[in-house]
């Protein structure tokens, strides 16, 4: 075993190939995406033996590779974001009636926020829909311990299970033991039994719903009593205790890394009973009638919130009220027997998560059922906040209000008259937080303590890159259009941030590929306006297809624009079919996009660098100019696959100031000088270049309508051959 600094994907990826999974495959989705690539350098480095691992061409691709994989008992592991799960949903919600072999796990990573993600879609709620477990960790520590525990808690019970991490587990470093080299688990001797269970026929089906049913109560069970799970849902009580020398403050080593708590003598919080392993409880002066729930990585926060909490009322010499904490590991199936351990006497629960509200829709369901008397707070009642992210600071502020001592936080504040009264205030909260019976509205802000005041951040909207052939591909469309009425169909990738200004150049988006079925349903209804759709060279392979063969069948009048990048740009430089580079080491002939567009029908397909501005306007008016289906392909590398020219450089003597070069492509390596002067320029300013982030495109050069940027240096030619050969033609239009 060797200590090292490992991302919580990188650590994600030791975890599983040490449990012995056998196969990995997934698609490229931030936060998910380091994990394969970990899988993928251990193997080409030795250290992973026995692994098959690929990036598929979509998460439906992968997860039915898997599902083939698994029947052999291999052990298989599944990767994606949180939408990917929306790709892969009609192999999974038939694959848990048929059921697994070898351990399924299905990585999907969540986004709150969202910082990357199109949505903040809860996976939380897509493992009850499809009646799957999810494990959901509070730690990278907790995430590494939890993928070795679904590989065998999938075998248990032949059925996939859900390890949902979001994206600060996903990202945030830490320190593993890991081992050195790993094998993958050897597939049993009998390999593939063939069995009818392995065909969903709609009587077996019904059978498997009721078997699914019953498997769901027997892993909720296991939540609650088996050690290695029931360890992911720690519970302490803290505050307020009986023994002279016991100490109010929950300390670090009780809460640990998110696992089961240490003993009651180590800290004044003590462990509640909930299964092998707790300490037995010491007696409390008082018990506590306040509960905390949290979930995923609201957890951590939830815990350093309460240390914070705590340590400012020590320092007060204010009494932390009795409370008791349960961190929810295991969210669905409920573990409904932990839940009536922790509700045991209380009043009130303050639940906190991110995303949806599961945990606090699960304990208002078991309060009904069981009929018990605590009132939940959370989303739902604006005690939490109801979208984005969760922070520490966030969570001390609703802590000590529900705890009944804001005061500790913002020490002019008076203090609420009980705990019940300050959760009561906090009930009606939105924008304001009320304290209780003072009349004064403290907002948020006030609990964000020992904060600065510091004027808000510029705002800094994402911009495409310097240099990017995007910037180039859209430009030449919106000077091929003119003044002609035209819908751009978007889609999912980097170019999406073609629909900023000045480029405003991206109408519609919604996910992967909808950009070129979205476009044949805006050419139906408005045959009177050019429909074009812009699609990346991943996606094209992801889920774009369908749609290509949609408007050949039904001759859609549409203009397909493929931004071939010749990789997969958004998600960290993943390779893709086009490409011809795999995982496993060979290269293999790359799929011809050209090809595939002529196989499905297409007969209009026209080739364009997009850095040569006036030769891309020409094939995109070709495109437009024929009737039904046709295809523009602007074909140059990604900047990051290619090693910059010199920059552009401004002449002063010759510059207007008219700052075209600014608003036509609004490149973020040509900035305004307000002070420079010139001949030409006048008072007006003029533009120049950062040397540091431009280059060498030459795109700007095209755009100046006085030539007053230049070249340094002979471009270098950057187009793209490989299309084009494969083709067999230099492309165009034909009947």
């Amino acid at each position: 075993m060797t200590k090292k600094l490992l991302m919580g994907n990188e650590a994600f990826a030791h975890a599983a190939l040490e449990a012995g999974v056998r196969v990995v495959a997934g698609y490229p989705g931030t936060p998910s995406s380091e994990l394969i690539e970990t899988v993928a350098k251990l193997h080409a480095d030795g250290a992973a033996r026995g692994i098959h691992v690929e990036w598929s061409t979509n998460e439906k691709s992968a997860l039915e590779l898997l599902a083939g994989a698994s029947y052999t008992g291999a052990r298989c592991l599944f990767t994606c974001k949180q939408v990917g799960l929306n790709v892969a949903s009609d192999a999974l919600m038939s694959l848990n009636y048929v059921g697994v072999k070898g351990g399924m796990v299905l990585f999907v990573a969540d986004d709150p926020g969202p910082i990357s993600s199109q949505t903040e879609q809860d996976t939380r709620r897509f493992a009850s829909f499809a009646k799957l477990p999810v494990l959901d960790p509070a730690t990278p520590d907790q995430g590494f311990a939890m993928m070795q525990a679904a590989f065998d808690l999938s075998e248990r019970y032949h059925t996939p299970v859900i390890v949902r991490p979001t994206t600060r587990i996903n990202h945030a470093s830490t320190f593993f033991d890991v081992a050195d080299a790993t094998d993958a688990r050897p597939v049993p001797d009998e390999g593939f039994e063939r069995n009818p269970k392995w065909v969903i026929f709609p009587r077996r089906a019904y059978q498997a719903h009721g078997e699914i049913n019953e498997r769901l109560a027997a892993i909720a069970h296991d939540f609650a009593v088996d050690p290695a799970l029931a360890a992911f849902n720690p519970m302490v009580e803290g505050g307020a205790q009986s023994t002279e020398d016991a100490r109010t403050n929950v300390s670090r080593e009780t809460f640990d890394d998110g696992s089961m708590p240490k003993t009651a003598t180590s800290a004044g919080a003590k462990a509640v009973g909930i299964g092998a392993g707790a300490s037995e409880p010491a007696a409390a002066a008082v018990a506590p009638r306040l509960g905390i729930v949290a979930g995923g990585v609201s957890a951590a926060y939830a815990r350093e919130a309460l240390r914070m909490v705590e340590a400012r009322a020590a320092a007060a010499g204010v009494e932390m009220p009795a409370y008791r904490f349960w961190q929810v590991g295991t969210p669905y199936p409920f573990p409904e027997e932990l839940a009536a351990t922790f509700a045991e006497g209380l009043d009130e629960v303050l639940v906190l998560e991110e995303l949806d509200h599961v945990l606090e829709d699960a304990l208002l369901v078991h309060a009904g059922r069981t009929h018990a008397s605590y009132e939940v707070r959370g989303r739902l009642t604006g005690d939490a906040r109801d979208r984005g992210e969760n922070d520490v600071d966030d969570c001390a502020a609703r802590i000590a209000l529900f705890l009944g001592i804001p005061q500790v936080l913002a020490p002019a504040m008076p203090a609420p008259a009980s705990p019940t009264a300050a959760s009561a205030a906090s009930a009606s909260a939105t924008s304001s937080i009320p304290v209780a019976e003072t009349g004064t509205n403290v907002s948020r802000e006030t609990f964000a303590y020992d904060a600065p005041a510091d004027a808000p951040l510029p705002v800094r909207p994402p911009v495409l890159c310097a240099g990017c052939p995007h910037r180039g591909s859209f430009y030449a469309v919106k000077r091929a259009l003119g003044k002609t009425s035209a819908v751009l169909c978007g889609d999912i990738g980097c170019y999406t941030l073609g629909n900023a200004m000045p480029l405003d150049a991206v109408d519609t988006c919604l996910c992967m590929g909808a950009g070129i079925t979205m476009a044949q349903g805006f050419a139906v209804a408005e045959p009177h306006k050019k429909t074009l759709a812009f699609v990346g060279d991943s996606t094209f392979f992801a889920s774009g297809l369908p749609g290509l063969v949609s408007a050949v069948y039904n001759g859609h009048d549409i203009t397909v624009c493929v931004l071939d990048n010749a990789t997969t740009a958004m998600t960290g430089s993943q390779p893709h079919p086009g490409t011809g580079v795999t995982l496993m080491g060979p290269k293999r002939q790359p799929i011809s996009i050209p090809r595939v567009l002529e196989a499905v029908g297409f007969d209009c397909i026209v080739h364009a660098n997009p850095l040569d501005l006036d030769a891309s306007v020409a094939a995109v008016r070709e495109a437009l100019d024929h009737e039904g289906p046709s295809a523009v392909l602007f074909e140059s590398p990604c900047i990051q696959l290619v090693k910059p020219d010199a920059p552009a450089v401004v002449d002063a003597e010759t510059c207007t100031g008219c700052k075209k070069c600014i608003t036509e492509i609004g490149c973020p390596g040509i900035g305004f000088d307000a002070d420079a002067r010139g001949p030409r320029s006048k008072q007006r300013g003029q533009a120049f270049v950062d040397p540091g982030l431009c280059n060498g495109c030459g795109l700007c050069v095209q755009v100046c309508p006085f030539d007053a940027l230049s070249m340094t240096e002979p471009q270098t030619d950057v187009s793209r051959e490989t299309s084009s050969d494969a083709s067999g033609s230099e492309g165009g239009c034909h009947a």
